[in-house]
C-alpha cells in the first residue's frame, strides 16, 4: 500500500528474524555454479537510519536489533549478520536491498520494485552507483512479471509486502502460482508475519504447499491483550535446498529461547 512506510518497524523484531534468515540463505545462494537474478517486490527505502523520528515514534527497534547489538553474547548464529550490521552503524540499518549488495556476486543481477514515491527515492540513494542493481517505481507483482532471467541465470525472488489488509495475503496467494509458472526453476522467499489470532495460518498452509520448501518461524513471549497483534515472524522458502532451509530453522529455534 502506498501509505506504509517500513521506518516505523525498521530493525524490530519480525526484522530481526527476516534479515537475518535473508542473509544466511543469500549466503548459501551465493555458492551456486549460475548466477541469480534476484528481484524484491516490495523492497523499501534499503536503509533506515534507527534515530530518526520514524523510528523514534515506535522505538521498536529497541528490542529487536538495538538489543541484539547491546549484548554481548547474542545468539552465536544471528553473529555474522549482526557484524554486518554494526559495520553498517544504526544510522544506516541494512534492509533486504543492502543484505543482498552485500552477499551477492559480481555476476548476480538484482532488480528492486518499491512504488512508494518517498520510499523509492530512499532506495534510488541507498543504491547509488551499484552497477549489479536497478530500482523501478512500478508494482512490484506486475513489473516482476515482465522479466525473465537471462538462459544461464536463475531467478530468487523476495517477497515482503505489508499485510496491512487482508487484500495483501490475497493478491500474494493469487501471484505466486503464476511466478512459480513464469520461472519453473525460481526460488521464492516469503516473510510472513505472525499474528495472535493465527489469520495467517491457513495462507501459510496454502504457500507451502506449493511446491518442497520449509517454513520456519519464531514467536515472542509476552502477551499483548490485542487478537490483532504481531506476536511473531516466519519466513516460506519455495523451492529451496534442504541446505537453504537449515539455518532458517536453526535462528528460529535460538531467537526463540532469545526473546
Amino acid at each position: 500500500m502506498l501509505s506504509y512506510q517500513h521506518g516505523y518497524h525498521a530493525g524490530n523484531r519480525a526484522d530481526v528474524f527476516k534479515h537475518a534468515v535473508l542473509f544466511s540463505i543469500l549466503n548459501i545462494a551465493r555458492q551456486a555454479t549460475h548466477p541469480w537474478l534476484y528481484m524484491e517486490t516490495h523492497s523499501a527505502a534499503g536503509t533506515y537510519d534507527l534515530s530518526d523520528k520514524l523510528s523514534r515514534k515506535t522505538a521498536e527497534a529497541d528490542e529487536g536489533v538495538l538489543r541484539l547489538l547491546a549484548d554481548k553474547n547474542p545468539p552465536a548464529l544471528l553473529r555474522p549478520w549482526l557484524d554486518h550490521v554494526r559495520k553498517a552503524t544504526p544510522a544506516a540499518y541494512p534492509g533486504s536491498p543492502e543484505i543482498a549488495r552485500h552477499c551477492l556476486r559480481d555476476n548476480d543481477r538484482m532488480i528492486f520494485f518499491e512504488r512508494h514515491p518517498a520510499e523509492y527515492d530512499k532506495l534510488v540513494k541507498s543504491l547509488g552507483d551499484e552497477k549489479r542493481a536497478r530500482a523501478i517505481k512500478d508494482d512490484g507483482y506486475n513489473g516482476a512479471l515482465k522479466l525473465q532471467p537471462r538462459s544461464h541465470e536463475r531467478a530468487f525472488v523476495f517477497l515482503d509486502p505489508s499485510y496491512e489488509t487482508e487484500r495483501d495475503m490475497e493478491e500474494l496467494a493469487a501471484w505466486i502460482p503464476r511466478a512459480m509458472k513464469r520461472w519453473p526453476k525460481a526460488v521464492f522467499l516469503v516473510w510472513l508475519p505472525l499474528f495472535k489470532d493465527e489469520r495467517e495460518l491457513e495462507f501459510g498452509q496454502f504457500l507451502s504447499s506449493l511446491d518442497f520448501g520449509f517454513v520456519a518461524g519464531t514467536r515472542w513471549h509476552e502477551d499483548s491483550g490485542k487478537d490483532s497483534a504481531l506476536d511473531g515472524s516466519a519466513m516460506i522458502g519455495l523451492r529451496t535446498s534442504p541446505a537453504m532451509g537449515r539455518p532458517a530453522f536453526e535462528i528460529a529455534e535460538q531467537l526463540d529461547a532469545y526473546w
